[in-house]
């Protein structure tokens, strides 16, 4: 499942890339929410749920909306008009080590420690490396696409402190098929007084991607999150970041020829490595073995302890 919802977000730079070819981004962003919403209605409606009656949770889905959708989307989907749909999504893996040092920040229960300190140091090398240090001479539209990215990831990071501390109390697919609903709210006067009414003269392969991303990238992606959410906790779910980039990527060197520097590699290598190192598992792994090492062992008479 974890492979899956890391396939269908990664398929959503591939998706947007495609829909970009005949369509400006806010009216994308209206898309994959707009087409979306249907879809996780009938889910809603097939599970029994009920939908909230509390203006203040309508609210709430607003800005979760805002915050978690048509910000990030947009901001994202317009830095794919300059970059590649590859590169977007390795700057995107920065919203995991952003929400972590958010979360430290806003919430008590989730204090900012030395260890995600750090990693948050190595996620910003990483995106050092992937700007380049001529982004300190000057900005060009390649440059602030790239921030835009990272604009989009730390709407993300407060998204995630948002739901949090506003919606959960909520049933998942409730706050996913609200938060949507919010988003367009948002989204539809936004794009049609930028981007003018949509039209719906379009070639097939991008009735494909809009289906695509709204379909598979949006109203499945929520609904396996909550699933692994559910299964395996908030912890393994942030394993996804790390798995996005290389379908993202993959999708585009082979459906767009799209070809990415060793610099992006080396960057999202980094931003990988501040993502393991803001989860900690891994080094409390490694620590626990290395006491396992150094503690004595008792023989077959002996009265030493076994640590294990």
């Amino acid at each position: 499942m974890l492979f899956a919802l890391a396939f269908v977000w990664g398929g959503s730079f591939f998706f947007a890339e495609v829909a970009l070819t005949e369509l400006p981004p806010l009216t994308v962003t209206l898309h994959r929410v707009a087409w979306a919403v249907p879809v996780l209605f009938i889910v809603v409606w097939r599970m029994g749920l009920s939908l909230p009656r509390s203006p203040w949770v309508w609210g709430a889905y607003l800005v979760m909306g805002g915050l978690n959708n048509a910000l990030p989307f947009s901001l994202i989907f317009w830095a794919q008009t300059e970059i590649e749909s590859g590169l977007a999504s390795i700057l995107n893996g920065t919203s995991a080590v952003f929400g972590a040092v958010v979360a430290g920040v806003l919430l008590k229960d989730e204090p900012l420690s030395p260890r995600k300190l750090l990693g948050a140091c190595f996620g910003l090398v990483g995106v050092v490396f992937i700007l380049g240090f001529d982004v300190l001479r000057g900005l060009d539209l390649r440059n602030l696409a790239q921030i835009a990215v990272l604009g989009g990831a730390l709407s993300y990071a407060f998204a995630s402190v948002w739901a949090k501390l506003c919606l959960a109390g909520q049933a998942p697919q409730m706050n996913a098929l609200g938060m949507l609903m919010g988003s367009t709210v948002i989204m539809a006067p936004l794009a049609i007084w930028l981007d003018g009414w949509p039209t719906f003269h379009l070639s097939l392969p991008v009735w494909g991607a809009i289906a695509g991303v709204a379909c598979l990238s949006t109203a499945l992606a929520y609904l396996l999150y909550f699933a692994i959410l559910v299964r395996a906790g908030a912890a393994n779910l942030m394993l996804v970041t790390l798995l996005i980039p290389p379908f993202a990527i993959g999708l585009g060197a082979v459906f767009l020829d799209e070809k990415l520097s060793g610099s992006a590699y080396l960057g999202f290598g980094l931003i990988g490595l501040g993502l393991i190192v803001t989860d900690g598992r891994l080094w409390a792994w490694l620590t626990r073995k290395r006491k396992n090492r150094a503690s004595p062992r008792r023989g077959k008479a002996g009265n030493s302890a076994h640590m294990c």
